[in-house]
């Protein structure tokens, strides 16, 4: 027994098809199937559906297709399979059963769009669809012209000859129906057909037949080709479907109006519960996808977006780390050699030595000139030192900047000769120079050296 259960719903029946063996390659033969079908009014076909799927899910545990011909349709569906807690099914469109199916039972080499004809008891449908990736192009669908309105013309032909009795009630008339029906499906196969009844005889011929159908299919036939034109894709063939599908004279029609190769399968009703079973395949469970293996931190891919490689405030690569201690340490001898410089300058300029630089700085020339100094630049990328100042001026005096062990030592100015003006007020600083004040000169007394 096959795992897979494929089945069509139609507007008064339910139609089941399971595979009955596969070959070795596990190719389904297209007409190895096990058919079931099932009547019931057009409201509880869904419904029909939905419980016919669960008992035979139930006997043997299957994947199961389900085609719908509509959206509202495809919901129904899906909720009466819900209320039977149903999941193990998939829902197509029955253009792409039909299309499936042709695949199987035709050669489509050579057709790239098909044109599908499914004429059902309910109604015609036309569908052009893509025969290689199964898109639907274009899908109408019309009542006016359906096999229920075919009997309804043998019916009413039957009791205007006189041979037949009308119907007294909706029972014998639903009677007739039924035995106008299989008329028309054995003229398949026959010229004539004669069927007794309660009310009389059902006689009919071939020939009355398809004077009688053949307004209906014509108009059918012209609907085709306005589907196909209103789709904008020609179409290289026409599949015939449904229970309709069974009179000849809709195939002549057909081809005669669009003028393209018709193709009619055998049991060309049960066609989509087949092209669905041919469609469903066993559930399969999903792997979890394999997590991408970590990649070290400071190394990253070319071919990694940016967004993947910037480091996060919670991760930092260690060299960052690394280079961020160092900028503050750097920062910490930077602020202290400026500290100590203020403290130097406040010293000067509370002992009266301030004016006397700046007198000297504008009176000397040469090689006496006072350098302007710059302060120290800090950076907070790489570790750097501040530039040691040098000075050149007979009475100034600046402290160096502790020795940086990253960089290679560097030549200062020889300190200047002490005096005796020169006091040493830190031991570890340099000694502060005291300016020479010139003597006073009290009134009524002559100046020193006179």
């Amino acid at each position: 027994m096959s795992s897979v259960l494929g089945v069509s719903v139609g507007a008064g029946t339910v139609r089941l098809a399971r595979p009955q063996h596969s070959d070795q390659q596990g190719c389904v033969p297209p007409y190895s199937f096990e058919l079931q079908s099932i009547s019931m009014p057009e409201q509880q076909a869904e419904e029909a559906a939905a419980e016919a799927i669960a008992a035979a899910l139930s006997a043997a545990p299957a994947a199961a297709t389900i085609t719908f011909r509509s959206e509202p349709q495809a919901r129904a569906v899906r909720a009466a399979m819900a209320r039977r807690q149903l999941t193990n099914y998939q829902l197509v469109p029955e253009a792409v059963a039909a299309v499936h199916f042709a695949h199987a039972t035709a050669d489509m080499r050579e057709v790239s769009t098909l044109a599908v004809y499914d004429l059902g008891s309910s109604g015609l449908t036309v569908s052009v669809i893509n025969a290689r990736t199964s898109d639907v192009y274009q899908c109408e669908r019309i009542s006016d012209i359906s096999g229920d309105y075919l009997d309804s013309l043998i019916r009413e032909q039957q009791i205007a000859s006189g041979r037949i009795a009308h119907p007294a009630d909706p029972a014998g008339l639903a009677a007739l129906d039924g035995l106008c029906r299989a008329a028309k499906e054995q003229l398949s196969n026959s010229n004539a057909v004669a069927l007794p009844s309660e009310q009389g005889l059902v006689l009919l011929t071939q020939e009355n037949f398809e004077s009688l159908m053949m307004l209906a299919i014509e108009s059918s036939a012209r609907m085709t080709r306005d589907v196909v034109i209103r789709a904008q894709h020609p179409v290289q063939a026409v599949l015939v479907l449904g229970g309709g599908a069974r009179i000849p004279l809709i195939a002549r029609v057909l081809e005669r109006t669009i003028g393209v190769p018709v193709i009619v399968p055998p049991e060309p009703e049960t066609a989509l519960a087949r092209g669905a079973a041919l469609l469903a395949r066993p559930a399969q469970i999903q792997q979890a996808p394999v997590a991408p293996a970590p990649i070290p931190m400071g190394e990253h891919d070319d071919a990694t977006p940016a967004w993947l490689t910037a480091p996060t405030r919670g991760r930092r690569p260690l060299s960052a780390l690394t280079n961020r201690s160092h900028s503050r340490r750097e920062l910490n001898v930077a602020v202290l050699t400026v500290s100590s410089l203020v403290v130097l300058a406040a010293i000067g300029l509370g002992l009266g030595y301030g004016p006397e630089v700046l007198e000297s700085g504008s009176s000397s020339e040469g090689p006496q000139a006072v350098p302007a100094s710059t302060p120290p630049r800090t950076s907070v990328v790489g570790p750097t030192s501040a530039p040691t100042p040098t000075t050149e001026a007979q009475h100034e005096t600046v402290a160096a900047p502790p020795a940086n062990p990253r960089q290679p030592a560097e030549t200062t100015a020889a300190p200047p000769p002490t005096g005796p003006n020169t006091f040493t007020v830190v031991p570890g600083l340099p000694p502060v120079v005291l300016p020479t004040l010139p003597p006073v000169v009290l009134p009524g007394f002559p100046p020193a050296g006179q």
